[in-house]
């Protein structure tokens, strides 16, 4: 073996940590797109009429793009792994909800904390990645292997949505998530690194209050083609610089925590 090819060669417990946070971003991608084909038959099942029917879509995308800067944030501060946990154990929860819902409110509930699940889990995950490889060849190795998953996983999610449709239930569309979720939280205290880094700054609530409004704003008025909601989303999100200079590294820590497995 070569000196680049044992560069870029990673430990049995690095392919184990790619494999969890990788198929945990691949599942969380999946879930955008698994019930669009079931949207009718969820409809007709539960009571929501066509016009409404969108908002199963929209109840899961808007806290999944609002709500990703500040919990990424909090993840910085809090603890990406612990983050990861609760987002996944949230997921869990949720899908259970939506799996077993007989009418509208607890269905759109459940899309809804799926959503903020996604936006507590996805930046988590990226982040637990990014610390866990600080070889640059394999950390690009598994960025790039992300980014083809992620994008793989909307068009399998509606592949997928539509096979559980036609063999068993669109309520499977919900439940294939959580046995997925409690294998990936079994095994993440044991494989996946803490990825803590030890931050002296508060959370700027007011700017993260500013940027997750206009985030919201801005997501709703592209969904529901509202111009008023897109300015206002653009107007607050414009606080984003503040959050951003915030955010980055205290010269007093580094920039990437001592948990890498490199």
């Amino acid at each position: 073996m070569t000196r680049a090819e044992g560069t870029i060669a990673m430990t049995a417990r690095q392919r184990l940590i790619a494999v969890l946070l990788l198929g945990t971003n691949f599942m969380l991608s999946v879930d955008f797109s698994i019930l669009n084909i079931a949207l009718p038959e969820i409809g007709r099942v539960v009571g929501l009429d066509l016009a409404n029917l969108a908002w199963v879509t929209t109840a899961f995308a808007l806290p999944a793009a609002g709500m990703s800067l500040l919990f990424g944030r909090l993840g910085d501060l809090y603890g990406r792994r612990r983050l990861f946990v609760i987002g996944l154990s949230l997921l869990a929860a949720a899908s259970l909800l939506g799996g077993v819902s007989t009418g509208p409110a607890p269905l759109l509930a459940a899309r809804a904390l799926q959503g903020v699940a996604v936006a507590m889990t996805a930046p988590a995950a990226l982040a637990l990645l990014i610390t866990a490889f600080t070889d640059d060849r394999k950390r690009a190795r598994v960025l790039g292997l992300n980014g083809t998953l992620l994008s793989a996983g909307f068009t399998v999610g509606a592949l997928a949505g539509g096979m559980l449709v036609g063999v068993l239930s669109w309520r499977w569309a919900f439940l294939v998530n959580i046995p997925f979720a409690l294998a990936i939280l079994a095994l993440t205290p044991i494989v996946v690194p803490a990825g803590h880094s030890p931050e002296s700054e508060r959370l700027d609530i007011s700017g993260a209050a500013s940027v997750t409004l206009g985030l919201f704003a801005f997501v709703f008025g592209i969904i529901e083609r509202l111009l008023p909601a897109l300015v206002v989303g653009l107007a607050l999100a414009a606080r984003i610089t503040n959050v951003l200079r915030v955010c980055k590294p205290t010269p007093s820590g580094p920039a990437l925590p001592n948990h890498s497995v490199d």
